[in-house]
This record gives C-alpha cells, sequence and structure tokens, in this order.
C-alpha cells in the first residue's frame, strides 16, 4: 500500500526538512510518496528539495515557473499522486502529522471514503480574522448549495476514487473546500486545535484571505445576483413610498418638500447601489471569462 503526501510549498525552506522528519517519526507501516509542489518561492525551498530527491527516493516534486497559487498546487499534487490513499496537508506543520495513523487506520477499516481535519479554536489568530473566517462559513452555508464545517482545513486524506472525483471538476477557478464538499463520499472528521507554526510565518495576507473567501463564495452560490433583482425591487418599493409620503405631505398639509438635499441623497445612494450590483455582476463575468481562455491552472518549470 502506498501512500503519497501531497505539500504545496511557497518560501519554506526552513521547514521542509522538518516536515519530512516528522513524518519519518512516525514509522507508518506504509511506502510513502512525498509530492512537494513548490508554488513559485523566491527562497531556497527548490534547492532543499533538489538535495532531498537525491536523498530519499521517495521525495518528489514539482516546481511552478511563477507564484500560481495553493489552489493550483494542490491540483498538481493530486495529478502526480500515484498512491492508493492521498493525502494533502500544509508544510508548516500546522497540520499535526501525528494524525495520519489514526486517518489511515479509518480508511483501512472502510469506515469512511475520505478523513478531514478541522480545527477546534483559531488560538494564536488575530481576533478580526477569526470573526471573519466565521462570517464567511455561516454565508457559505446559507447562501450556496454545500455544506462546509467552521475550521475546516486542506487537511485531508482520502482514497483514488475521491480524489478522481475532485480531478473530474474542470474549473480553472478552484475552491477545493467547496470541491470536497459538492463530490460528497463518506466522510469522517477528526478535529484539532490550532498549532503554532514551526518556522516562518503565514503567507497569507488579511485581504489575500477576503479575495479567496470571495472566490470560493461565487464559485458555489448563485445568490449574490440574486441579491441584485432583491435591491432593484426593494429600491423601487422605497421609492413609491417616499412618493406617495411627498405627495401626502404637499397635498394635506401644504408643506412644501425641499429638493436638493433629498436629490442629492437619492443620487448618492442609487448610484452606491449601482456600483454595488456591477461589482457583482462583474465577479461573476470575470470567473467566466478567464474559464472561457481555456488556460492552464499552472506551468511547471522543473519536476522530478
Amino acid at each position: 500500500m502506498k501512500l503519497s503526501l501531497v505539500v504545496p510549498c511557497f518560501n519554506e525552506a526552513r521547514a521542509i526538512p522538518l516536515f519530512r522528519e516528522a513524518v519519518r517519526a512516525l514509522e507508518l507501516p506504509y511506502d510513502l510518496e512525498f509530492i512537494f509542489v513548490n508554488d513559485g518561492s523566491t527562497d531556497e525551498s527548490l534547492m532543499v528539495l533538489r538535495q532531498l530527491a537525491e536523498a530519499d527516493p521517495a521525495v518528489h516534486y514539482l516546481s511552478f515557473s511563477r507564484n500560481f497559487g495553493k489552489e493550483a498546487a494542490l491540483l498538481a499534487g493530486l495529478r502526480r499522486a500515484s498512491g492508493e490513499w492521498i493525502v494533502t496537508l500544509d508544510v508548516d506543520l500546522q497540520h499535526p502529522v501525528k494524525l495520519l495513523p489514526e486517518m489511515t487506520a479509518i480508511l483501512a477499516r472502510g469506515e469512511a471514503d475520505c478523513v478531514a481535519a478541522r480545527r477546534t479554536t483559531r488560538a494564536g489568530e488575530p481576533p478580526i480574522r477569526s470573526a471573519f473566517a466565521r462570517m464567511f462559513y455561516v454565508l457559505l452555508n446559507r447562501l450556496s448549495e454545500v455544506r462546509m464545517r467552521g475550521g475546516e482545513t486542506d487537511y485531508r486524506m482520502m482514497t483514488c476514487q475521491v480524489r478522481d472525483a475532485v480531478l473530474a471538476l474542470p474549473e480553472v477557478n478552484r475552491f477545493t473546500k467547496g470541491i470536497y464538499a459538492w463530490v460528497g463520499f463518506r466522510t469522517r472528521w477528526l478535529e484539532f486545535e490550532n498549532v503554532d507554526r514551526a518556522v516562518g510565518e503565514s503567507k497569507w495576507s488579511f485581504w489575500g484571505l477576503v479575495r479567496y473567501s470571495i472566490q470560493g463564495l461565487s464559485a458555489f452560490s448563485a445568490a449574490p445576483l440574486q441579491l441584485a433583482s432583491v435591491l432593484g425591487l426593494v429600491c423601487c418599493l422605497a421609492a413609491l413610498v417616499y412618493l406617495l409620503y411627498i405627495l401626502g405631505k404637499t397635498l394635506l398639509v401644504g408643506e412644501a418638500v425641499g429638493g436638493w438635499p433629498t436629490l442629492a441623497c437619492l443620487i448618492l445612494f442609487l448610484g452606491g447601489l449601482q456600483l454595488f450590483v456591477i461589482g457583482i455582476l462583474g465577479t461573476y463575468l470575470a470567473k467566466v471569462y478567464i474559464e472561457t481562455k481555456h488556460r492552464p491552472v499552472y506551468l511547471i518549470q522543473e519536476e522530478r
């Protein structure tokens, strides 16, 4: 039985050897295949991967021509994996490798097709980031057809059947967490407390996570598009109510209504609303535009 470990890397030269040693220390009774995906790192990550591949025949790597993002790295690793079971996890050891024996045991007993891990705490994260993360999961579950758990991570072990189902979805704009939920299959959840990085700092900025959240929401929900129609209807009703108010005040009370403050407020309100709706439409149109160009999700410059 072969177990393939798909590990995206971006500027993780110091973490890569620590990760490999931590996995080897578990002494798993399987043939291991390490697939590191170098996502356009600018540090010494590629050199470290070359050295590890020379010393250990179980270590393989794919090196992108530039930074294409974690979603592209996960896709490339899943395509390359040749094991009967495949696990995706981070190289910084925030995904505890000590869960691997339990994951393999669950799959070996046939209790699930996929074993996923979720964080029960967000200790160490900025409070604002944690709050926005919780809001994202609430919105996604209410507005889309998929259901996701709070604290869900990319730390998953799956069978080849699940991997093939994930790869069968050909979209370029990928949101892997949502794809896992969409394809279904029996999933067993393991919980763990938040763990600090072994070395280095997180490569995710706050705005990077915001853009990632928008990508995930637009990939699995058409609710934002329907919001445009709802907002238009609300504005029409509000305008009708305000018109009746003006007529009533003028005819019954005889008081003239000031024009320019009301007009200025209405113009600003409706202008901002229109720009907001155009932005929503633009987000979906941009995704369609990118998909129709049929560009590859990533380009590999070097592999072994």
